[in-house]
């Protein structure tokens, strides 16, 4: 028990920090959709599917960029700086590499959103928004690389740092470019696309700006060399990458595509569906940051040869993930009515939004052990499986029964979150079941010859 508890507080001084970091950047996007939300529903729909094509796109890059993370948690647990520096280098290359045919499928956003049958008129200010935030599709991509180099090290502070600026940026320039300030005109969505652009790249700079001044790439560096672009080396990355980013964009795509069916419902069901998933993901950041925590952990772990301490962790982090879930879902239903009324939507968005927000409570607890059950699969570099079990959750499950309860039975909004619940249930429990029976006592370490 004691052994238990002194995991408990490593990933707690791990998670916190990352979880913030998430909560952070999640704000980023909440601050956008309550100050859209006081221009106008269409507005706020607008960015809504405007963030719904961006991150459906950004995810597949996110997740090639992510291949290092096993890389280096393993590395740095086996005190191996020259593989440190080389994965870190190796992120940076496939960041830029990402970041071509994402800014390329971005500038599609129009035509794509009204071929996914939303309102031309919405779809035309969606690719607006997306087209403002063009510049920042490439910062957010090395920001990530260089995030995941410091969290494989256990080094936190300084993205929560970053973040925390990158908030204040924001919301000042949020205002001035929304509604009007210091000479400019109105924007409203396109300002706030521009604001997002801005503030990514002033992230990445800020960031690489820390770790060179603090000289936090110190004994887990080498010079720049060819290397840094060796195609087997960066083959494997993107291997275990490829799987980081499909078990992601399933599910993202999962959560949008249910976006898409509340758009097919009418605007006042695509407004409420926003808000409640502005506030679940707001919830699933503290999660998400403890099954950041048990990449490092688990990860470092398993690099320095201790696979029963890396089980051990990989449970107490699943445990904790499930009970600060609990501690959202609780809070989520107590507070129904009063969280929709932050976003000062109209009467009948708010009253949808209030009859969802229960149904997306219950499912807190599931999401919190598939977010935490993933971290542990990608410490291990095991990530293309993973993807599947996403891919039969979500697709095979959980849409098709959204769709049927949302439009068949006559259920709308509510009838989608019931449909994702299932899902999300059915994923869990197959990831516990999963790691119960091959958890990290028998992955072994990842070598550049693992896929």
């Amino acid at each position: 028990m004691r052994e238990v508890v002194a995991e408990l507080r490593r990933l707690a001084v791990l998670a916190v920090p990352l979880a913030l970091t998430q909560l952070g950047n999640m704000l980023l996007g909440i601050v956008d959709m309550l100050m859209l939300g006081r221009v106008g529903r269409e507005a706020l729909d607008a960015a809504a599917l405007g963030n719904l094509w961006s991150y459906a796109v950004l995810t597949i890059g996110m997740g090639l960029v992510l291949g290092i993370d096993p890389f280096i948690a393993q590395a740095h647990g086996a005190g191996d700086g020259r593989t440190l520096g080389l994965a870190l280098q190796r992120g940076l290359v496939l960041a830029v590499a990402a970041s071509l045919p994402v800014v390329l499928l971005w500038t599609l956003a129009g035509p794509g959103l009204t071929l996914l049958g939303q309102a031309p008129h919405l779809a035309g200010q969606a690719h607006d928004y997306v087209l403002a935030q063009l510049p920042g599709a490439p910062a957010v991509l090395l920001y990530v690389a260089m995030r995941s180099y410091l969290q494989g090290r256990g080094i936190t502070g300084p993205a929560l740092l970053v973040m925390v600026a990158a908030n204040l940026v924001n919301v000042g320039l949020n205002y001035v470019l929304i509604f009007g300030a210091l000479g400019l005109p109105a924007l409203g969505a396109v300002g706030a696309g521009i604001s997002t652009g801005v503030v990514r790249v002033v992230m990445a700079a800020a960031l690489a700006w820390i770790i060179v001044r603090r000289g936090l790439h110190h004994g887990a560096w080498t010079p720049w060399s060819r290397a840094a672009l060796d195609r087997r080396a960066l083959a494997a990355i993107a291997g275990v990458g490829l799987g980081i980013g499909l078990q992601l964009g399933l599910e993202i795509w999962a959560f949008q595509a249910a976006m898409l069916f509340a758009g097919w419902l009418g605007d006042a069901p695509l407004a409420a569906y926003t808000i409640v998933l502005n506030l679940a993901s707001c919830a699933f950041m503290l999660p998400v940051g403890i099954g950041m925590a048990a990449v490092t952990r688990v990860g470092n772990l398993l690099g320095s040869d201790r696979p029963r301490e890396a089980d051990r962790a990989a449970w107490v982090a699943l445990a904790l993930g499930a009970g600060v879930m609990s501690v959202c879902a609780s809070l989520m239903f107590g507070l129904r009515r009063v969280l929709p009324a932050l976003f000062d939507a109209d009467a009948e968005v708010y009253a949808l939004a209030v009859a969802s927000l229960p149904i997306a409570a219950t499912f807190q607890i599931f999401d919190g052990i598939q977010v935490v059950g993933f971290g542990v699969l990608r410490a291990m570099g095991r990530t293309r499986k993973a993807a599947l079990v996403n891919f039969a959750g979500y697709y095979a499950v959980a849409l098709p029964l959204a769709y049927w309860l949302a439009f068949t039975r006559g259920e709308g909004v509510t009838g989608l979150w019931w449909g994702l619940t299932v899902g999300l249930a059915l994923v869990a429990s197959a990831l516990l079941a999963w790691i119960a029976a091959r958890g990290p006592s028998t992955a072994g370490k990842i070598s550049l010859e693992q896929r």
